[in-house]
């Protein structure tokens, strides 16, 4: 079954970190057949502490090995996780006034790396150089804290280095960070969604495509080379096959969407889905 929306469907939003990497490698599939014998479309992650802690960096791991800590439960002290000073092994939590004053208790504080997919474009004949870069905002993106300071500073690198940029937005949460700000817009091109495309042979021109939410999600342009003819990526094509592999038929459309819909868009949401049956 497919979304019962013309185009971007509001009740993905809460389910966008699976939407998000099932959206991220079927891009690179769509591009792979379509770009010229020497280049290749790979997907790549991020991985970052989401927390606004301006000491921490970015990591690339290729392998990552996760302890997950015991959980524990004391008469008297309830459940609580806890781990060693060394992180090697467990520490016992006592009951109330149980625990000898020099031993510190240790709360397992709920922080947890968040990895992020992206698409590039490489050119394996010139030592695997970045062409293009497709990144797919997430919420990490789009909010306070590490994961907007790292996105902010990649973009900043890659314009340096001339790499063509395409940022795809379709979260209505948070504040946007795609180069192009609404208030630069006209009031016709302010939609809910947007995607803006950067060329490094174009520096000071940004195209922006207009992404309503009661319209189908555009078929927008992929820079390459100068030399090399763009290749159409179909957004709406994309996330109807995400839907489809998501198994999100089982969205409860009686509710509303998080977050919800602005007045006269909520109107129209709630007769789109009563037409179809789905309220």
């Amino acid at each position: 079954m497919n979304s019962p929306f013309p185009g971007m469907d509001p009740y993905l939003e809460r389910h966008w970190g699976d939407v998000h990497q099932s959206a991220i490698t079927c891009i690179r599939d769509w591009l792979q057949p379509r770009l010229p014998g020497d280049l290749r479309a790979r997907t790549q992650e991020r991985v970052f502490i989401d927390a606004p802690d301006p000491t921490r960096a970015e990591y690339d791991p290729d392998v990552r090995v996760i302890e997950r800590p015991v959980t524990s439960r004391v008469a008297g002290s309830g459940a609580v996780t806890v781990e060693s000073p060394t992180g090697t092994e467990t520490a016992t939590v006592m009951g109330n006034g149980d625990r000898p004053p020099a031993q510190p208790l240790l709360i397992h504080l709920d922080i947890e790396p968040v990895t992020e997919g992206y698409v590039e474009i490489i050119d394996v004949k010139s030592g695997h150089r970045v062409v293009t870069t497709i990144e797919l905002l997430s919420a990490a993106n789009k909010r306070p804290g590490q994961g907007r300071r790292l996105y902010l500073k990649k973009r900043q690198d890659q314009q340096a280095a001339g790499v063509n940029l395409v940022e795809i937005d379709l979260l209505r949460r948070g504040k946007s960070v795609v180069m192009v700000g609404k208030a630069q817009l006209p009031p016709s091109d302010r939609t809910a969604y947007q995607v803006c495309v950067w060329r490094g042979s174009r520096p000071h021109l940004v195209e922006l495509y207009r992404v309503p939410l009661r319209e189908r999600l555009p078929v927008i342009s992929i820079p390459l080379r100068p030399a090399d003819p763009d290749v159409p990526l179909d957004l709406q094509t994309i996330l109807d096959q995400c839907y489809r592999n998501g198994g999100y038929d089982d969205i409860d459309y009686k509710a509303e969407p998080i977050p919800a819909l602005k007045t006269d868009n909520a109107k129209w949401a709630d007769a789109l889905l009563r037409e179809l049956g789905r309220r």
